[in-house]
């Protein structure tokens, strides 16, 4: 068991440059909450509902930090910062990283009856902050979902979702091989832009780049540029 625990304290330690030991880790929120979720989904599992609830409100009371004692979770679930609703029916695998502020939201079944509502993350899955993945969803091995990310469908392994609602971008195979990507969203010399901004963004340093041009021209030759009078004149010629 002591075993176990200083794994999985080098496991987020791995993922976490700010600890400077094991013990800081023990009483990081998630830690805490993981801990007392473990008992209460205990509890849970032997129908001692009312109490499994008692030990999942004092967990929020102390962490911020929301699991309901139904939910699965696997080995090294790292929830940095705290502030994160997990649903019941939700599934989380091994090595899962949730950022701050992340909701793992249900939907509500059409025909009133309780069935698998709330999302399912695959191991190695990174949770940017703030992202709400909500309803029967499964999010992919080692896919990485960017900060506000709102993600209603199936995402497949290794894929980047951002924005609302939620698209995929390209991301080469060194990126997806790497063990582990903080925040989940990679840089832009990591993957590539959908092609639209690609687009935007070579087009808007060819602007910049004329109008630098533009300026140097005009403070070299001074009287070469048209006032504002001389140009109201041909504009005003113009239209005569």
């Amino acid at each position: 068991m002591f075993d176990n625990l200083v794994a999985y304290l080098d496991s987020i330690r791995a993922r976490d440059p700010a600890p400077r030991s094991r013990w800081e880790i023990l009483i990081y929120p998630g830690v805490l909450a993981l801990g007392l979720h473990r008992v209460a989904h205990w509890l849970f599992c032997g129908g001692l509902f009312l109490l499994a609830r008692f030990v999942n409100h004092f967990s929020r009371f102390l962490t911020a930090i929301d699991i309901h004692p139904g939910a699965q979770i696997g080995r090294n679930l790292f929830i940095d910062h705290g502030f994160t609703v997990i649903g019941e029916t939700a599934e989380i695998g091994d090595d899962v990283t949730i950022y701050q502020c992340v909701t793992l939201g249900g939907t509500n079944p059409t025909n009133g009856k309780p069935g698998k509502r709330h999302p399912t993350l695959l191991d190695g899955a990174i949770i940017g902050s703030g992202a709400q993945i909500l309803g029967p969803v499964t999010i992919g091995r080692r896919a990485r979902i960017g900060a506000a990310a709102v993600v209603t469908e199936d995402v497949p392994d290794g894929a980047t979702m951002v924005g609302v609602k939620a698209r995929s971008t390209l991301v080469p195979v060194e990126t997806y091989q790497r063990p582990f990507m903080p925040y989940g969203t990679p840089c832009r010399d990591q993957a590539e832009a959908p092609a639209c901004d690609r687009d935007m963004a070579a087009r808007l340093t060819a602007l910049e780049d004329e109008l630098r041009l533009l300026r140097r021209q005009a403070a070299a030759n001074p009287a070469a540029t048209p006032d504002d009078a001389a140009l109201r004149r041909r504009d005003e010629a113009g239209g005569a």
